[in-house]
């Protein structure tokens, strides 16, 4: 027979013998081992084990991997916290103890299955076998059936078919992925994924080392945007597990380095490439309680923040900048006399935290939120009520498909933004008692202040009528004397807004005294001058400025928003202005720059009508008599505002001219 044409029968017999011997196998067991760039290929080749090194990176990983796809896609590795340098060897094998480890070629332990073995048969028998399955679970077992270790019980940043991980729902112990620190390094990094269980509800969570980052909504309504069509949850006994919802054998559910949970399937017919077919978070404004307590995102569509309805940034400039996390405040507080009631909002992401109160009817549920004080909201499924306690976190508009969230309000809000039939009907009822049980009282009072003031003006040796009249109305209460209206505080008040005057509320310094922000619940921030005791300026400057500013009302000029008079203080309350006076702007190097043509012209033409106002159209004519920058005060739009009346004099109508018994002004 020639060579020629015994040649390829030669080439098939040689092959055939080398098959057993090419860098790859199915078990490990002890005398066997995977090194270098051998490899562990599963029954059905879907799945390799090996040691493998992530791009740019000078460390080395045991992993495993999809066999069938050309681009190499790890979905779990064995040494995650124990890298090994590049240059060293490393061994895959069964250790003296029985189980999985990895040696270094000093022979340490780099990394263990860590089972603890009970009987003295397998310390002994050396019958432990490694083997990847064709789902990609590697296990650890002794015979055929008794499996000790499984790799899906301890996974890396993947979930794939067949796999699953739980919660505990009495011992609270849980099974996490993690992302990787970095692409192209597989060590554990900031976010995992998971299932958090309380009071009978499951959620998915996303978590920034030890903070919530994300929350999906455990309804199979709306806002999981998908997210259940790919995993779901499987009870049994005390465990919750998370697995996929249906299986196709190139699909992947991935947390990313950057904290986004990814759907991901591979592409064969196309670009062959994983293509993500679902991401959470989407948008910034998703993350969790971005916008603060009662604060819902406008998921899917804006992407901005917006407060519920009947309630109000809590901190407004924060609010107008863009920094919502401090969310928002009720605009009206609860009655807590049983004549609250609840406002519908439509297709909401649900707030975390929920109570489940089992299942009954949405008025049941809503009867039993209106006995607590502490409930703020409730929701009702087919098969449960769940109530909210304090604020509400976490909330959504998701435009549709979402749930009807029932938020408590005081009755007001209802009348406020309408309603219909016999709800309506019964709400203009109580409302019409209580306008008449107001006017009532407030006729009362009248009759008992007009009844007070003729007796006072009966009384010889009192002081002249304005002060008399600051210094005899208690704390709180409205102070009048023909137009003049604002409130009078306590003492006490005024320290507890300004956090007893102290030096880091302070916003400057003038002839009359120094000046605190504050905060008060009638108006929210405000300035607060403090007459100093030591001032040139007294009580006369004092009633001056309080009987002007009452008086005038024009948007270039402050407004007076209260008074304080007790023992030998004596301090005035005007709205807050967040830009400070005009000479820190002129002045200063740095905010000076922000005074283009513009914004001057605006300052100079309102400081202008403020003043003709004052001459020419108030109700009193009026002549300033200390007018200077540090005198105009700026608003957050950098509207000017006059302040500080304490020099002012007021003139005759027609009076064109007076003299003065002092000077005056700086």
């Amino acid at each position: 027979m020639k060579l020629v044409t015994v040649l390829p029968f030669l080439v098939v017999i040689f092959l055939c013998f080398c098959l057993p011997i090419l860098p790859s196998q199915t078990i490990v067991k002890v005398g066997k081992s995977i090194t270098g760039n051998h490899k562990m290929v599963s029954a059905g080749g879907s799945f390799a084990l090996g040691f493998f090194t992530p791009v740019n990176s000078n460390f080395t990983y045991l992993g495993i991997w999809y066999n069938t796809i050309p681009e190499q896609t790890v979905v779990w590795v064995a040494n995650r916290e124990s890298p090994i340098p590049q240059n060293s060897t490393a061994v895959f094998t069964i250790g003296d103890d029985g189980n999985l480890v990895i040696f270094d070629e000093k022979r340490e332990l780099i990394w263990s299955s860590n089972v603890s073995f009970t009987t003295k048969e397998l310390l002994t028998s050396n019958s432990t076998v490694g083997a990847l399955l064709d789902d990609g679970n590697l296990i650890l077992r002794h015979g055929e059936s008794n499996i000790l270790w499984r790799s899906f019980q301890h996974p890396s940043d993947t979930l794939i078919r067949d796999m699953r991980f739980h919660f505990n729902k009495i011992s609270g112990q849980q099974t996490l992925i993690s992302s990787w620190m970095r692409n192209e390094d597989p060590r554990p990094g900031n976010f995992s994924f998971g299932i958090n269980r309380s009071e009978g509800r499951t959620s998915y969570y996303i978590w920034n080392q030890n903070s919530v980052y994300y929350r999906f909504d455990d309804s199979k309504k709306g806002y999981t945007l998908g997210i259940t069509w790919y995993i779901s949850t499987v009870t049994i006994n005390e465990n919750v597990y998370i697995t996929l919802a249906y299986y196709r054998s190139l699909l992947r559910v991935v947390l990313n380095p950057l904290g986004n949970l990814q759907v991901m399937v591979w592409n064969r017919n196309g670009s062959n490439e994983w293509n993500v077919e679902f991401q959470a978070p989407q948008a910034k404004c998703e993350l969790y309680a971005h916008c603060g307590p009662f604060g819902s995102c406008g998921i899917r569509s804006s992407g901005l923040c917006k407060c519920l309805t009947g309630f109000e940034p809590r901190f407004s400039t924060d609010w107008a900048n863009g920094k919502w996390n401090g969310g928002c405040a009720r605009k009206i507080a609860l009655g807590w006399d049983g004549g609250d009631r609840f406002l519908k909002h439509e297709n909401m992401k649900l707030p975390d935290h929920a109570i489940s109160l089992g299942n009954m009817s949405t008025r049941e549920c809503e009867t039993q939120c209106i006995r607590n004080c502490s409930c703020s909201a409730y929701a009702c499924s087919i098969n449960a009520c769940f109530i909210w306690l304090g604020d509400l976190l976490d909330l959504g508009n998701v435009i549709t498909d979402g749930r009807a969230l029932y938020v408590r309000v005081h009755f007001s809000e209802l009348i406020a933004h309408g309603l219909s039939g016999n709800s309506a009907q019964r709400y203009k009822i109580l409302t019409a008692k209580i306008v008449s049980a107001i006017f009532a009282i407030l006729l009362l009072v009248s009759i008992l202040a007009f009844i007070f003031k003729i007796k006072r003006l009966k009384r010889p040796g009192k002081m002249d009528g304005d002060s008399a009249l600051v210094s005899s109305v208690p704390s709180g209460s409205l102070v009048g004397k023909d137009d003049m209206k604002f409130l009078q505080y306590s003492l006490q008040n005024i320290r507890d807004a300004t956090n007893n005057f102290h030096e880091d509320n302070k916003l400057g310094k003038g002839g009359f005294g120094p000046v605190f922000k504050g905060i008060l619940t009638e108006f929210g921030e405000v300035a607060i001058k403090r007459l100093s005791r030591r001032s040139s300026q007294g009580l006369e400057e004092f009633m001056n400025e309080l009987k002007l500013i009452a008086h005038l009302q024009h948007k270039n000029l402050v407004s007076l928003l209260g008074c304080c008079v007790e023992g030998e203080e004596k301090i005035l309350i005007y709205e807050y202005m967040p830009n400070c006076s005009l000479d820190k702007f002129l002045f200063d190097p740095t905010l000076k720059v922000k005074l283009d043509w513009v914004t001057r012209f605006g300052i100079i033409e309102g400081i202008a009508h403020g003043m003709l106002y004052l001459h020419k159209y108030s109700r009193l004519k009026v002549i300033h008599r200390d007018l200077k920058a540090s005198n105009i005060l700026l608003d957050q739009e950098m509207i000017p505002k006059i302040s500080d009346f304490g020099m002012a004099r007021i003139f005759g109508i027609d009076q064109t001219q007076a003299n003065t018994k002092r000077v005056v002004g700086t």
